[in-house]
């Protein structure tokens, strides 16, 4: 309960039927309000046990859920710009990947802003406050990709985790990509630490922090894998790729390397809690062992799984043997729709169906969809949490109208099996970002004409 004195709040929620906190306690608060003061959390309190404090701002929840934002720890935010692409919409991922390349190679710095403001736009809708992208492909003459969806970001108002990835061996190296879109392994690393320099902000309640990321273990070196993971330590940044994502995978890696995939991940320095690794659909028993006790954090890819046959990601087991598990949208070439809460109950049906009826709730997708996204990139207790000194990024959902009619014993249940739903209110840093289910800037309709246009010579005729 807050006490003392009561100064003037930024912004305050208030008549929230339920907070979801997902904090240490898991508290859930009925009839509830949060204060918000410099983008941080100051109070959360019940109408009938506190008053809340002045505010200069006030959002009425009208009974609504409240919950921390979603955490997106996995993208490629220029897919968009393929998105439902004809030819690829029933090939598995190396398939995939061979018939999409050449098309991707047009990705210059306009492209990469335009895909990643109308991406995060899309997941703002969906109850994201942080996202990752996976940026790994880096035409020739391309410029400053990275660079240029952070200020994507920047203008949308949204927290974001941008990974410089890359590719090193081309068709020519035994690799899957066209020459033109790998790099040189020595100007990886240049660029790596270019780019920390110049955005990484480690501080508490940063809006933007840089992670190191290969594409693969299979389209890199072992060399530049090691280096890499070097580097990290040295600049204190975590580290990011794809592993295990398909039977693929494992059939590469012990044709090139003589071991698993995973195997191959360890050999290289990256079996370590500074690492959280895409899709992860095949380990065996002993890996999830290995990587729980390592505390290797894992994207978890519903959709994209689905859609390219990848298969169902052991969860349940990786989250029993230690592993941070959050969600991920993946590209939007592969699960399309960059909806947060639409992987949170795909993560839940799927846990149901692999592992049992009993295996996963709609609270368990909530914190993996939270708490645990913001473990894989370092920040639990400050994104993916409604606590007092917590960033201010929240989302109310309304439960509401013909699809949440019945709903009346558990808000939480009904939020993730009902639906579908987009956010009514997604606030970041204590800002709104999206307003009664709408984009605040006023630069949507802009922004979709541009996209419309660059996505026009991505794709041939």
């Amino acid at each position: 309960m807050r006490t003392g004195s009561r100064p003037e709040a930024d912004l305050l929620i208030v008549n929230a039927g339920l907070i979801a906190t997902v904090d240490d306690d898991r508290r859930e608060i009925a009839d509830g309000w949060i204060s918000i003061d410099g983008g941080l959390i100051t109070a959360i309190d019940r109408h009938t046990d506190e008053p809340p404090p002045p505010a200069a701002r006030v959002v009425d929840a009208a009974g609504g859920l409240v919950t921390p934002g979603l955490v997106n720890t996995h993208h490629h935010l220029y897919q968009n710009l393929t998105r439902a692409y004809a030819p690829m919409t029933s090939a598995p991922l190396f398939g995939w990947l061979q018939t999409l390349y050449p098309l991707w190679r047009a990705l210059d710095e306009e492209a990469a802003h335009v895909s990643a403001w109308v991406g995060l736009a899309e997941l703002a809708l969906s109850g994201c406050t942080t996202s990752t992208d996976h940026l790994y492909l880096h035409p020739a003459g391309g410029g400053d990709l990275i660079t240029a969806e952070i200020e994507a970001a920047r203008d949308l108002g949204v927290r974001f985790h941008p990974t410089h990835g890359s590719m090193s061996l081309s068709v020519k190296d035994g690799g899957l990509p066209p020459d033109d879109v790998v790099m040189d392994e020595d100007a990886v690393l240049a660029q790596s630490e270019r780019l920390v320099a110049l955005h990484h902000d480690p501080a508490h309640g940063s809006m933007t922090r840089i992670a190191l990321a290969p594409c693969s273990p299979f389209s890199v070196t072992p060399d530049l894998m090691g280096r890499t993971a070097e580097l990290a330590e040295r600049l204190d940044v975590r580290l990011h790729t794809h592993l295990a994502e398909n039977a693929e995978d494992d059939e590469f890696s012990l044709a090139t390397f003589g071991r698993r995939c995973i195997e191959q991940f360890e050999e290289v320095g990256w079996c370590t809690d500074r690492s959280w690794v895409a899709h992860c659909v095949r380990p065996n028993a002993d890996e999830i062992a290995r990587l729980g006790r390592a505390g290797v954090g894992v994207a978890h890819c519903p959709s994209s799984n689905l859609i390219l046959a990848s298969g169902i990601a052991p969860v349940v087991d990786l989250r029993a043997a230690g592993s941070p598990v959050g969600l991920g949208c993946d590209g939007s070439s592969s699960a399309d729709s960059a909806s947060l809460w639409l992987e949170a109950r795909q993560a839940l049906l799927l846990a149901k169906l692999r592992d049992g009826a009993d295996a996963m709730t709609a609270r368990d997708a909530l914190e993996i969809a939270t708490r645990g996204g913001a473990r894989c990139l370092g920040r639990d207790g400050e994104i993916g949490v409604l606590a007092p000194g917590a960033v201010a990024d929240l989302v109310v959902w309304k439960l509401d109208g013909p699809a949440f009619a019945g709903v009346l014993d558990d808000p939480i249940e009904g939020w993730l099996r009902c639906g579908p739903i987009g956010a009514h209110h997604t606030i970041v840093n204590g800002e709104p970002v999206v307003d009664e289910g709408r984009i605040v800037s006023p630069r949507l309709d802009e922004m979709l004409t541009t996209h419309r246009r660059i996505a026009r010579r991505f794709q041939p005729a």
